[in-house]
């Protein structure tokens, strides 16, 4: 063998093949990285989706199972409607309804009263542990969802006329107490989300 052909890599050829080495590794690198932040990209969104998905079927379903049970009002003598939302009240909406489960078969109704609000940009479930309470009662709070920007209802009359409150308010007749809308419309208002309209039948 002859010194020519036993000839290696010089170092130029050396001094190439590390920086063509280096540039497939820095790319490779950044694709990957691209890649695990777009994973994570989806991943947060898939759970945010989750929870806009699980507040929306909570509200859904307390309205779906709207009972007309009025309960003693805390404040008067008085009674508070099955069904209430006005502007100036302390809630978006309060209600009574059924499905309050009872897997310990306490001696306890199913229906349970819950309401709903805005709280610094939170959407937030109130429920109490009694119907008729007092003062001394305080409601258990649950936050369902943040990057929230409003809660606003409409109501459908048994005429096919839509309000902004429940019970409406008339001079000539005092609010029916045990009423429900025929139907609801919610509009969830949310930061990055727009927003969410359902429209939901009231049991008769």
């Amino acid at each position: 063998m002859t010194r020519s052909s036993a000839r290696g890599f010089t170092l130029i050829e050396v001094l190439v093949a590390l920086a063509v080495f280096g540039i497939l590794t820095i790319l490779a690198y950044a694709t990957l990285g691209q890649t695990l932040s777009n994973a994570d990209l989806l991943n947060t969104r898939m759970e945010r989706l989750k929870a806009v998905q699980r507040a929306v079927r909570i509200i859904d379903a307390d309205l779906m199972q709207a009972a007309p049970r009025p309960i003693r009002d805390p404040l008067t003598d008085g009674t508070r409607p099955a069904f209430l939302s006005d502007a100036g009240f302390d809630f978006a909406i309060e209600l009574t309804h059924l499905g309050w489960n009872n897997p310990a078969g306490l001696p306890r109704s199913n229906q349970q009263r819950s309401a709903y609000r805005v709280e610094d940009g939170e959407l937030v479930r109130y429920h109490w542990v009694v119907l008729d309470r007092t003062l001394a009662n305080e409601p258990l709070r649950a936050v369902l969802l943040d990057g929230v920007e409003s809660l606003t209802f409409l109501f459908q009359k048994p005429d096919g006329e839509w309000v902004p409150t429940w019970p409406e308010r008339t001079v000539q007749l005092t609010p029916n107490p045990i009423s429900r809308p025929r139907a609801v419309e919610v509009l969830l208002t949310l930061t990055n989300e727009g927003e969410i309209r359902r429209l939901l039948e009231i049991a008769p």
